[in-house]
C-alpha cells in the first residue's frame, strides 16, 4: 500500500472520530444518535491501521473483492443509522400529536372559562352584597 494513502486514510478516520465526539461534546449530536456513527469510526480506524485485516475478513467471509466487503459494511451501518432515526422520528411524532392535542384542549378549555366571565350577569347571579335596592 502507497504510505500516503496509508497516513490518509489513517487521518480521515481519526478525523471522523474527532468530529463525532467533538459534536457529542457540543451538544449537537446526542450519544444514542453517535453510537453508530463511533462504530463505523472505530472501523474505518482499525482498517486504515491494520490493512491487511479487510483482506483477511473478506477472505473469511467469502468477498473476492475487500472493497465490497467496505461498501457492504458502510451500508449496513447506514441502514441502522436510518432505521435508528425512523424509530426517533415515530416517538417524537407521537409526543408532538399528544401534545397538539394537549394544547387544543386547553386553549378550548380557556377560550370557554373567558366566554364565562365576558357574559353578561344576571341579577339572580348576585350576591346579596351586590345587590342594591
Amino acid at each position: 500500500m502507497n504510505p500516503i494513502t496509508y497516513a490518509f486514510g489513517i487521518a480521515a478516520a481519526v478525523f471522523a472520530l474527532i468530529a463525532i465526539v467533538e459534536l457529542m461534546r457540543r451538544g449537537t449530536l446526542r450519544e444514542r444518535h453517535a453510537v453508530w456513527w463511533f462504530v463505523g469510526g472505530v472501523l474505518a480506524l482499525v482498517i486504515a491501521i491494520f490493512p491487511q485485516t479487510l483482506t483477511w475478513a473478506a477472505r473469511t467471509l467469502g468477498v473476492s473483492v475487500p472493497t465490497n466487503l467496505v461498501f457492504f459494511i458502510a451500508i449496513g451501518l447506514l441502514f441502522l443509522v436510518s432505521l435508528q432515526y425512523g424509530a426517533e422520528l415515530t416517538r417524537v411524532e407521537e409526543k408532538l400529536r399528544t401534545l397538539a392535542e394537549r394544547s387544543a384542549f386547553h386553549e378550548h378549555r380557556i377560550a370557554e372559562l373567558e366566554r364565562r366571565l365576558s357574559a353578561p350577569k344576571h341579577p339572580d347571579d348576585q350576591s346579596p352584597e351586590d345587590r342594591t335596592e
